[in-house]
């Protein structure tokens, strides 16, 4: 089939989320969830795309591994410096299969869906730059091609969509209150249960093999479930840490921008600004948390950040300033022309988080809008390379 686009589009969820190759996407996809399965659909449309799946509460720089293997078709290597840093396994799963051909020869777009807008910039970066204490701590004949750098050129475009890329002051609501801890507990517990049954084969998958919280498929049972909770008890190594404005600082502290990728952020809000109801928010469980965050009291200024009263506005999960450009990184209002190595802010989305991957959405305003920004993308795939950033 001859494909709209010369670049293939990876798109990567978020948060207790879940690929193409999960059993439960064949029920309820992740990408379009109410409104069908967005993947077919912009197959059928002539569009080359494919949903990965990554740990739905793994760190940014975990799933970035693992995204890097299902795309090389390899094994995930968390790295030796960044394994002995969080006392978890260094090596994870084997794929088989790379989830696009001969990716080590072309350029992809890259769709990341809340955290998974943290997890792809992070990709993109190491592909870029490399790490150096990976480079320091493995052998140069045994470290994984992810962190040696100079694969700028694999990246086409990073496009975040109501990503926390400044972090959310859910968080802090949740810190405030003591329970980020209990949640984290909870959590594991349910995951070591759940990925001890049949369901972690036919229809959830948590990817924290790791940690040995869940087996490794065809090659390593897990750990006793205390033991491995007790493991994960103390690291930040998690989807809430990248969450918090601490964790956000220190991912947008390293990432740093590429020249010659084009960068386009998609942020939204469901809170009316005149008497701040959420009347957007469709998802029943979001609403109460989307007035929890547009009423409560702003947190102090920190790591740069302005808590101004645009910091009411969210939608669900995220405040809407958050899902702009990270607060270190170039930006400019997006004028009709996507320039690179800088962020391009797109025009904002009105609903919540999960909307915009179609969970309670308009099926043909969602349909639309991921078509017209594939054939946006498809636009820049011959640009001459205009960069809004310096040297």
């Amino acid at each position: 089939m001859e494909y709209k686009n010369k670049y293939p589009i990876i798109f990567v969820h978020g948060m207790f989320g879940w690929g193409s190759s999960v059993g439960i996407d064949k029920i309820t996809p992740y990408w379009g969830a109410t409104t069908g399965n967005l993947m077919k659909y912009l197959t059928e449309c002539g569009y080359e795309c494919y949903s990965a799946s990554v740990g739905p509460v793994s760190s940014a720089w975990d799933c970035a591994c693992e995204l890097y293997a299902q795309l090389m078709g390899t094994r995930v290597d968390y790295g030796v410096a960044h394994a002995k840093k969080h006392s978890h396994e260094r090596f994870g799963r084997s794929y088989r299969k790379p989830l696009i051909e001969n990716f080590e020869n072309r350029k992809i777009h890259l769709i990341g869906h809340s955290h998974g807008g943290q997890v792809i910039r992070l990709l993109a970066h190491l592909l870029t730059h490399g790490d150096e204490a990976e480079l320091t701590a493995t052998n140069e004949n045994d470290i994984s091609g992810l962190f040696t750098g100079g694969k700028e050129n694999l990246i086409s475009s990073i496009t975040s969509v109501c990503t926390p890329n400044n972090g959310t002051t859910l968080y802090s609501l949740a810190e405030k209150a003591n329970i980020i801890q209990p949640i984290g507990r909870a959590t594991d517990f349910v995951i070591g249960i759940v990925g001890r049954t049949f369901l972690h084969e036919r229809l959830v998958d948590y990817q924290l093999e790791q940690y040995g919280l869940t087996p490794l498929r065809g090659e390593k049972k897990a750990d006793k479930i205390i033991t491995a909770m007790n493991k994960m008890r103390d690291t930040d190594d998690n989807v809430l840490t990248d969450l918090s404005f601490k964790g956000a600082h220190e991912l947008n502290s390293f990432i740093q921008i590429s020249k010659n990728i084009n960068y386009l952020c998609y942020t939204s809000n469901g809170i009316s600004e005149t008497d701040l109801k959420s009347k957007n928010i469709k998802f029943p469980f979001l609403k109460p948390l989307s007035r929890l965050i547009a009423k409560q009291d702003l947190p102090e200024n920190q790591f740069d950040l302005v808590f101004d009263d645009s910091w009411r506005m969210n939608d669900g999960l995220v405040n809407t300033p958050s899902g702009r450009n990270p607060i270190n990184e170039p930006a400019k209002e997006f004028d009709g022309t996507v320039e690179s190595g800088i962020w391009n802010i797109m025009p904002e989305l009105t609903g919540d988080h999960g909307q915009a991957a179609g969970l309670f959405a308009n099926k043909n305003k969602l349909r639309s809008f991921y078509t017209e920004l594939a054939d946006l993308l498809i636009s820049t795939e011959n640009t001459k390379i205009k960069s809004g950033a310096s040297d």
